[in-house]
């Protein structure tokens, strides 16, 4: 596995945001902390696990947390931002409001 390096991760978040129809936060050093949590976590196991969320130990198990998670699409619907606050709908983002925390969809394993 090639290590991927924070460009490439950035580039990987707005490729994501693009096709999804999302933005990415307005906050920058949010998106530099997330930025450098996904890029840790492809170089620690070789995928992009949500920064936001543990590990269950293997790419199978983490396949729902997988960035954009399988909730993501649910929370940007309901709240405007996903549960990490990484990816936004242009609405939220146009809005003004702040994120706020969201309940987890995740089911406990």
């Amino acid at each position: 596995m090639k290590p991927k390096t924070i460009e490439e991760t950035k580039t990987f978040t707005q490729m994501v945001a693009r096709k999804q129809g999302w933005v990415l936060t307005a906050d920058s050093a949010l998106y530099e902390d997330l930025v450098q949590g996904l890029n840790t976590n492809w170089n620690r196991y070789g995928y992009y696990l949500c920064p936001c969320r543990d590990t269950e130990g293997s790419k199978e198990a983490d396949r729902d947390v997988v960035c954009p998670c399988d909730y993501a699409k649910a929370d940007i619907a309901e709240y405007g931002h996903c549960y990490c606050s990484l990816y936004w709908s242009e609405s939220f983002a146009k809005s003004g409001k702040a994120p706020q925390g969201i309940p987890e969809r995740r089911p406990y394993k």
